[in-house]
């Protein structure tokens, strides 16, 4: 099945072909998503290796549960973002209980990142500018951190950040509210030490 067909097909027919054991269709699925749920478990952990785990095992669950997917309630993306979102989030949650120290190797990561037709001064500063962004969310508080990231990096909707937390929209309003001047705090004291 090459991308032209995997075009054509709806979400139902492609997921009907991965439950009938068609490894082209699961490998368009793979192929489509896997970027997205790599970054969103990489804003959560910074950690290359273990951004790569959560998401092998994001799609580990996603193939068992392949037979739960209703097209009737949504597009398979927002059905897979979702488990990917819960997935990604317990795992943070049972972390910041259980602090491991699993080393800072953001440096791994980032030349996966780049921008192509940026020139060599551009691109570093783009790089210099995201690690700072990610050093500063990483100071938040772990509620803070949550919904800034879901927010203003996912995009997700207060009711969606509400469904996936399950906490009142006034608290992730506050969350996000708070969040957001802690971390332009955190940016201008990170540009302060750093002029």
């Amino acid at each position: 099945m090459g991308a032209l067909a995997a075009l054509t097909l709806t979400d139902a027919e492609l997921v009907q072909r991965c439950q009938g054991g068609d490894q082209q269709a699961w490998a368009e699925i793979v192929r489509q998503f896997s970027r997205r749920i790599y970054n969103l478990a990489y804003r959560f952990t910074s950690s290359h290796g273990t951004a790569e785990d959560l998401t092998q095992e994001v799609f580990i669950r996603v193939y068992r549960s392949l037979d739960q997917y209703d097209p009737s309630l949504g597009d398979l993306s927002n059905w897979l973002m979702r488990l990917a979102r819960n997935l990604v989030i317990d795992d943070y949650r049972k972390r910041q209980r259980t602090p491991t120290d699993s080393g800072d190797d953001l440096a791994d990561h980032e030349y996966r990142l780049r921008t192509t037709g940026d020139s060599p001064h551009r691109a570093l500063e783009r790089q210099e500018r995201r690690l700072q962004v990610l050093a500063a969310i990483n100071k938040l508080s772990p509620d803070l951190r949550e919904c800034v990231i879901l927010r203003d990096i996912e995009e997700l909707t207060y009711q969606e950040i509400v469904e996936l937390l399950q906490i009142p929209e006034g608290t992730v309003k506050s969350r996000i509210n708070r969040g957001r001047i802690e971390l332009a705090k955190v940016l201008r004291r990170m540009k302060m030490t750093a002029d």
